[in-house]
């Protein structure tokens, strides 16, 4: 005869085990969905052209963003496609205040819009938030899962977010900075000596950012010209994102320090500020 105390025992065992074993097989199929957007993005990546660049055409772009293209590419004939960045620093999930140590990947096409964004941030001890977004062909998608099974935000392709996710990949554009010269996908009109908007177009959609540029020639700023709506579960691609310590990667200058924030009514609030860990190119 069992005693109930040793069935108990047993119960809270088998459950235990079930959940292990769910969580294993989550964690197991969100990491395949996340390396397989990856191939999507190098598959995207392999198909697009580099352009040749033009001298003259150069020589007529705005002069904050010709003196931040000599300081940031040299040689305008690198012909990289891909790039894998790796950061770690502090993140705020929405609608919260705190922030939680968090690890990021990113996988994106830098010559044509493309990318999966993937991070690990903890919630508790012992449990965590696994969340991506992945953005080709002009279509978003975005998921997060708390230990990587149960789905908290499931948003899919709207024209908003389609749009929010072309904006993500021009915010992160000084970190493969040939997708700014001219001939691809990013067109620049001139504002002031220091100043110039960044217009990204692709998939009959259109997303702006104002540069701010330093007197070194750097880029120090990227912003939106409207406000953000804070009331979203979802950060999207910010409106504001800062980058600093410029350091020379593959014959290239690439900001290894940032902040990444939401903005509206003329404030800030900052939701991932970091540093990037590995960064390279293929």
């Amino acid at each position: 005869m069992i005693r109930p105390r040793s069935f108990a025992l047993a119960a809270l065992v088998a459950v235990a085990v079930a959940s292990v074993t769910i969580v294993g097989v989550s964690s197991f199929l969100t990491e395949r969905e996340i390396e397989g957007h990856k191939a999507i993005v190098r598959q995207i990546a392999d198909g697009s052209r580099s352009a040749s660049i033009d001298p003259a055409v150069m020589q007529a772009l705005p002069t904050p963003v010709r003196r931040y293209l000599d300081f940031a590419v040299p040689d305008k004939t690198i012909g990289y496609r891909v790039v894998n960045i790796e950061a770690e620093g502090n993140f705020r999930r929405p609608l919260t205040e705190d922030f939680a140590r968090t690890t990021a990947s990113q996988t994106i096409a830098v010559r044509t819009p493309a990318l999966l964004f993937a991070a690990t941030t903890p919630i508790v001890p012992g449990v965590w938030a696994r969340a991506y977004d992945f953005f080709a062909d002009g279509r978003m998608e975005m998921r997060a899962k708390i230990a990587s099974t149960l789905t908290v935000v499931d948003e899919s392709a709207t024209d908003e977010l389609n749009r929010t996710s072309l904006r993500r990949w021009l915010l992160e554009s000084p970190l493969y900075p040939m997708a700014l010269l001219p001939g691809g996908p990013v067109r620049w009109e001139a504002i002031d000596d220091t100043h110039a908007r960044a217009i990204v177009s692709g998939f009959g959609l259109e997303a702006a950012l104002v540069a701010t540029f330093r007197p070194d020639g750097s880029l120090a700023d990227f912003d939106a010209e409207q406000d953000g709506d804070l009331t979203t579960p979802y950060h999207g691609s910010g409106e504001h994102v800062s980058r600093d310590d410029y350091r020379l990667v593959a014959g290239m200058m690439i900001p290894h320090a940032f902040t990444i924030a939401r903005a509206a009514g003329g404030k800030t609030y900052p939701f991932w500020k970091g540093q990037i860990t590995s960064i390279a190119f293929e």
